[in-house]
């Protein structure tokens, strides 16, 4: 009898027996890497065995969130800006030799306008440009908060600079992000839109619209920085992601969306 009970014990010990919880990486990424980064965290498992799953919002906001203790491990901003805030105020920081105090540019974004193939009338849009942008046809256009998005912020820059700004003011339609933005154009909200490359060249985007570049020479580089967060409970499995993310296979996929790929290639943990 009592051999006949050892199966059933062991196979009740082992039900008792927790699980080994796998392993979680929290990654905090700009809104622009909504429509690239799925696959690559994905993959990124399948190589390495670790999860990870990202948040997309506002730079800006995810910076207020990193201040404010959530539970992130890394941060991929759209600008190299709010990185080296948190990198300044011991929130965040490098890879490591020689990194510690500045973040790692991952990736560069490219500016485009983009707007439906038909205007929520049903009449065709003119011809992509930023000489078109006054014209009566183009009632509002959609830009992601300055304050708040890199892209936003060098949309108001190539305006500026074509001295377009003042002029164009009353037809801007402030967005949250680069995803809002491209949502109020898609949606019949705005006319037209200043965009990521990355948004744009979806399949939803593609099958919907066209967009035109908008001229490198007129907003300054996008460089897009990512660093580790200080308090992260993953360091060496964060660290792990970055270096995956820089590898060169990941660049040239990032290329396929739009990100020019990074100038830094960091050490392997």
């Amino acid at each position: 009898m009592k051999l006949n009970m050892l199966p059933a014990a062991i196979i009740l010990t082992a039900c008792l027996v927790p699980a080994v919880a796998q392993t979680t990486v929290r990654v905090a990424a700009a809104a622009d890497l909504g429509p690239v980064l799925p696959p690559i965290l994905e993959q990124f498992e399948k190589e390495t065995g670790i999860h990870a799953e990202a948040t997309y919002q506002a730079s800006a906001a995810l910076t207020t969130q990193i201040q404010n203790g959530a539970p992130f491990d890394v941060f991929l901003s759209a600008d190299l800006g709010y990185p080296q805030k948190l990198i300044e105020a011991g929130f965040a920081q490098g890879l490591g030799d020689g990194t510690t105090g500045t973040p790692i540019t991952y990736a560069e974004g490219t500016l485009v306008l983009w707007a439906r193939s038909t205007t929520r009338n049903n009449t065709h849009m003119p011809q992509l440009s930023m000489n078109m942008l006054d014209r009566p046809e183009v009632a509002r256009i959609a830009i992601a908060n300055p304050d708040r998005a890199p892209y936003g912020r060098a949309a108001v820059a190539a305006l500026q600079k074509l001295d377009l700004y003042n002029a164009l003011k009353p037809k801007l339609v402030t967005a949250e992000n680069i995803a809002q933005a491209a949502q109020f154009v898609d949606s019949g909200n705005a006319d037209v839109g200043f965009i990521s490359l990355t948004s744009a060249s979806t399949a939803k985007l593609t099958a919907e619209g066209y967009y035109s570049l908008v001229p490198p020479n007129l907003y300054p580089p996008i460089e897009q920085g990512a660093v580790l967060v200080t308090k992260s409970a993953h360091r060496v499995e964060a660290k792990k992601f970055l270096v995956f993310l820089m590898s060169t296979p990941v660049q040239q996929e990032l290329r396929k969306y739009g990100l020019k790929p990074g100038r830094d290639v960091p050490t392997a943990p």
